[in-house]
C-alpha cells in the first residue's frame, strides 16, 4: 500500500478512433466493455462526448494544450506543435506531479521525438506515429534519449503493461499518465483492424445486427466491424488491469481517471477512409471520468467537446485553469449553450461544423485544400441532418426548402463559433 498523496493520482486511459457506440454504456450489445460500464456507472458518464477535430494529430494538440488546432498551427497531422507550447505536462508538473507519456504521441516531427518535442513530459515511453514504428505482436517504442525499447506481447497489453510498471513505482508526488494507444486504430499498411488472435472470429459469431448507419450504408463494416470490436475488447481487458493495478497499490480511490478517444470510426461509409467527416460517427466518442470528487455524482449529459477535457482534468485536481485554455470544465457551469459543440474538420476538406441537441450543420470551402488550408472565409452548406428523427443522419436536409429558416439560424451560430475560436469571421453561403 502506497502513502496517500496530497493531491490526486491521474490517469488518461487515451483510445485511437474508438466510435461511441462500441461501449455496453452506449447500449452496445456484445458486452465487449464490463470495466468501462462498471467505470461509468461508478464515476461520470459523459453521455454527449465529441471530438473537435476528427483526425489524429489535431486531436492529441487540443488534448494536450486546451486550444482549437487553428491557434495552435496543428490543424492537420504532421504538424509538430509549436515550441514553447504549454502542453498537461507542464501544467501538472508545475502542481508537483510527476508526469509520464507512454503509446502514441503524434505531435513531432520524427520518431524518435525528440527530448524538446515530448512535450515537457518527465518520464516518456512512446513513439511519434505508432502505426508506423510497430505491429500487432511488435511494438517498438523509443525512451526520452530516442533509445528503441520493444515491448512484448499484443500491442495493447504491451503499453497496458508500461503503465502499470509506471503505476507501481515507488514515488513521494502524485502522478500523472498519459497512456495513448493505437487500438482501435487500423493498421495502416494492411488497411486492417488485427485483434488478438482468435477475438475477431469469435466476436463474428455473436454480431446479429451492425449500427444502423453502418447497417445502411455498408463501406467496409462486414470486412473489419469484428476485427474492430475485438480491439475493444482487448482495450477494455487493459483498462481492467490499470484499474487492477491501481486498486492493489491502494490509490484508485486516489486516482482521477479519464477514459476518451481522438474521433470515431465510419467504416468508409461517409468517405473514402475512416474518418474526417462531421458525421457521429466519426466525431462522437465514449467518454468517462472517476476518481476522488467525481464518484456518485451521475452523469454528465451536456454536450462535451474534446477542448473542454483538459480544463476539466486541471479542475479535478484542483489546479486553476490557464486563461489560454478555449474549452470550459465540465464541473463548472458553461457560457456557451449546453448543447452545442464546435467542430474544424481538416485534410478531407476545410470544413466546419455545428452539433446541437437536434441538429448537425456542416460547411465547408470547395476550393479550399484540406491539407495547406488551415481555414477560410468563405463556406458552402453540405450537410444539415435531424438527429431527433435520423440518428443515423441518412437524409441530407442541407438543399431542401423546409428547412432554410433552420440552416440560416444555425449559420449565425456557427459563424459566431469560428469567431469565437479565434478564426477570421467568414461568410457561409447556402447550398446550391
Amino acid at each position: 500500500m502506497t502513502k496517500k498523496t496530497k493531491r490526486p493520482n491521474v490517469l488518461v486511459f487515451f483510445t485511437d478512433q474508438q466510435r461511441w457506440d462500441t461501449v455496453g454504456a452506449h447500449g452496445n450489445p456484445l458486452d465487449l466493455t464490463p470495466n468501462f460500464d462498471m467505470m461509468a456507472e461508478r464515476g461520470r458518464f459523459i453521455r454527449n462526448s465529441f471530438t473537435c477535430q476528427p483526425v489524429c494529430g489535431p486531436a492529441r494538440s487540443v488534448f494536450q494544450t486546451g486550444k482549437y488546432p487553428t491557434t495552435t498551427g496543428c490543424y492537420r497531422n504532421d504538424i509538430p506543435l509549436p515550441a514553447g507550447e504549454k502542453t498537461l505536462a507542464h501544467y501538472f508538473g508545475e502542481a508537483g506531479y510527476e508526469t509520464g507519456y507512454i503509446g502514441k504521441w503524434h505531435l513531432a516531427g520524427a520518431d524518435p521525438v525528440p527530448r524538446g518535442q515530448q512535450g515537457g513530459y518527465d518520464e516518456w515511453l512512446a513513439a511519434n506515429i505508432l502505426e508506423f514504428t510497430s505491429w500487432p505482436y511488435q511494438t517498438d517504442l523509443f525512451d526520452r534519449e530516442g533509445e528503441r525499447h520493444r515491448l512484448p506481447g499484443y500491442r495493447v497489453d504491451a503499453l497496458a503493461d508500461a503503465a502499470i510498471r509506471h503505476i507501481d513505482r515507488a514515488r513521494d508526488n502524485p502522478f500523472f499518465l498519459f497512456l495513448s494507444f493505437l487500438e482501435p486504430h487500423h493498421q495502416n499498411q494492411h488497411d486492417n483492424y488485427p485483434a488478438p488472435v482468435g477475438y475477431a472470429e469469435r466476436i463474428a459469431r455473436r454480431i446479429t445486427s451492425y449500427p444502423s448507419d453502418l447497417d445502411t450504408l455498408g463501406g467496409t463494416t462486414k470486412e473489419h466491424y469484428h476485427g474492430y470490436m475485438g480491439m475493444v475488447a482487448r482495450l477494455d481487458e487493459a483498462f481492467g488491469r490499470i484499474i487492477d493495478a491501481l486498486i492493489s497499490r491502494g490509490e484508485l480511490d486516489n486516482t482521477i481517471i479519464l477514459f476518451t478517444s481522438d474521433h470515431g470510426c465510419h467504416f468508409k461509409t461517409r468517405n473514402a477512409e475512416y474518418k474526417r467527416s462531421c458525421h457521429e460517427a466519426s466525431i462522437r466518442v465514449p467518454t468517462l471520468l472517476a476518481g476522488p470528487g467525481l464518484d456518485g455524482k451521475g452523469d454528465i449529459t451536456r454536450a462535451a467537446s474534446l477542448i473542454d477535457l483538459p480544463p476539466t482534468l486541471l479542475d479535478a485536481a484542483g489546479i486553476e485553469i490557464p486563461a489560454a485554455m478555449e474549452g470550459r470544465s465540465l464541473l463548472r457551469p458553461t457560457d456557451r449553450p449546453e448543447d452545442e459543440v464546435f467542430i474544424q474538420i481538416s485534410e478531407s476538406q476545410v470544413g466546419r461544423a455545428l452539433r446541437t441537441g437536434r441538429w448537425k450543420y456542416c460547411v465547408a470551402d470547395p476550393d479550399a485544400d484540406g491539407w495547406n488550408d488551415s481555414a477560410s472565409r468563405r463556406y458552402v452548406e453540405t450537410h444539415l441532418y435531424d438527429l431527433e428523427r435520423d440518428p443515423a443522419e441518412l437524409d441530407n436536409l442541407v438543399a431542401a426548402p423546409d428547412y432554410a429558416e433552420v440552416r440560416g439560424e444555425l449559420a449565425k451560430r456557427l459563424a459566431a463559433r469560428i469567431i469565437a475560436a479565434g478564426e477570421a469571421p467568414a461568410e457561409i453561403a447556402p447550398a446550391n
